[in-house]
C-alpha cells in the first residue's frame, strides 16, 4: 500500500484558514476516542486487555498500515474499542471528547455521530435507554462548553436480526426530540442481509422525522448502492465510492440529490480504494456527474487522521481544489441532519 499519510502541518491552515468552520458528518464513535482515553476507560472498568503495554494497545485499535490491509481487519478493530466503550459512563465520556476534540483540534462546529448502542449493552446486560441518555448526556455537555451544534445516529447492523434492529429503531425515534438526528445501516457482511427487507422500517423512520444515512457501496459493489436507493430512498449514503464504477448508479444518486459521505483515508487503508490515482479519479467522477458529496474522517483516532488533514490529503495531492473544498463543506452544513 503505497504511503500516502500527511503531517499536521500540511497547508491546509492555510488554504481554508483556522477560523474557517468545517462540518463533519460521518464520524463512529468506537474509532473517534483518543486511544490514552480508551485506556482510561478500559483501566477505570476493569477491563481486562490482552496488553499491558499502552503502546501495543495502541496499535491495537489504531489502523496501521502494515497490519490493516481489507474492510474486514478494519471492522475486526471495533472489537475492543466497542467493548471498551460498553457501558453508561464510557459512553458519556466518548462522546464528550469525541465532540469536544474536534472542535479543539479542527474547528468543526456540526458534527453527526454515530454508533449502535447494542454493541455497548455487553448483550443486554446494560440497560439501553441507559446508554442512550448516556450519549445524550455527552452530547449536551459538550455543546455546552462548545459553540457545537451536533446529533447523535443510531447505527442498524447489517449482522443483527431485524428484530433487534427495529429495537433501534423504535430508540431512535423515542430520543429524537433529545439529540438523535438519523439512523443508518452499518456492519459487516452478512448472506442472509438485504436492505429491501428494511423498507418499512426506513419509511417509519423518514415519516417519524429522522434523517436516513445508510452505508453502501463501500465493501459491495455499484449495485449495493443501486439497491439501497431502490429500497430505502435515503437523504444520503455512506461511503458510496464505488457507485462510481456505473454511470446508470451515479444518475440515480444525481436524480435524486442524494449527498455521498465521502472517507478518503479510511477507503484508502480498507483497499476500497487501491491508492491516490484512483481516488483521482473517484472525485473526478462524482464531479462529471453533478453528484453532490462531503468530506469525512469515518473515525480519525483509530484511522489516525483528522477532517483537516483529510482535506490535506485531498489538496496536495490535485484531487481536489480549495473552490471543491469549500463547497464539499458548505454541502455539509446543507446536508445535515440536525435542524
Amino acid at each position: 500500500m503505497e504511503d500516502f499519510t500527511i503531517s499536521p502541518d500540511s497547508s491546509v491552515s492555510s488554504a481554508l484558514g483556522q477560523d474557517t468552520e468545517l462540518a463533519e458528518l460521518h464520524v463512529h464513535l468506537g474509532s473517534s476516542v483518543d486511544p490514552a482515553v480508551m485506556w482510561e476507560i478500559a483501566h477505570a472498568q476493569g477491563i481486562k486487555l490482552p496488553t499491558k503495554d499502552y503502546w501495543s494497545f495502541v496499535d491495537m485499535i489504531t489502523a496501521n498500515p502494515k497490519r490493516v490491509k481489507s474492510f474486514e481487519d478494519y471492522i475486526a478493530l471495533f472489537k475492543w474499542t466497542d467493548l471498551i466503550q460498553s457501558s453508561p459512563i464510557a459512553v458519556e465520556r466518548s462522546v464528550y471528547q469525541t465532540i469536544a476534540g474536534a472542535y479543539r483540534k479542527n474547528n468543526i462546529t456540526l458534527l453527526e455521530l454515530r454508533f449502535n448502542p447494542m454493541k455497548r449493552n455487553r448483550g443486554g446486560e446494560q440497560d439501553l435507554d441507559q446508554i442512550m441518555m448516556a450519549a445524550i448526556r455527552g452530547l449536551d455537555r459538550a455543546s455546552m462548553e462548545y459553540p457545537v451544534k451536533a446529533g447523535i445516529i443510531i447505527c442498524l447492523d447489517r449482522t443483527f436480526s431485524y428484530k433487534l434492529n427495529e429495537i433501534l429503531v423504535g430508540k431512535a425515534l423515542r430520543y429524537q426530540n433529545r439529540g438523535v438526528v438519523g439512523i443508518d445501516i452499518a456492519g459487516g457482511r452478512d448472506s442472509g442481509f438485504s436492505y429491501s427487507h428494511y423498507k418499512d422500517l426506513y419509511k417509519k423512520a423518514r415519516d417519524g422525522g429522522l434523517g436516513l444515512t445508510v452505508h453502501a457501496g463501500e465493501d459491495e459493489d455499484y449495485r449495493s448502492v443501486q439497491d439501497v436507493i431502490a429500497s430505502l430512498d435515503p437523504d444520503r449514503i455512506g461511503h458510496g465510492v464505488r457507485s462510481t464504477e456505473d454511470e446508470k448508479t451515479m444518475e440515480m444518486i444525481r436524480e435524486r440529490e442524494i449527498t455521498l459521505e465521502v472517507c478518503p483515508s479510511s477507503n484508502i487503508h480498507t483497499g476500497v480504494i487501491k491508492g491516490i490515482e484512483e481516488m483521482k479519479s473517484v472525485f473526478k467522477a462524482l464531479k462529471s456527474h453533478g453528484v453532490e458529496y462531503t468530506i469525512n474522517t469515518d473515525g480519525p483516532e483509530m484511522l489516525m487522521t483528522n477532517l483537516r488533514n483529510e482535506i490535506a490529503l485531498l489538496l496536495k495531492n490535485g484531487i481536489l481544489d480549495k473552490k471543491d473544498v469549500l463547497k464539499a463543506n458548505s454541502r455539509a452544513f446543507e446536508a445535515s441532519f440536525i435542524g
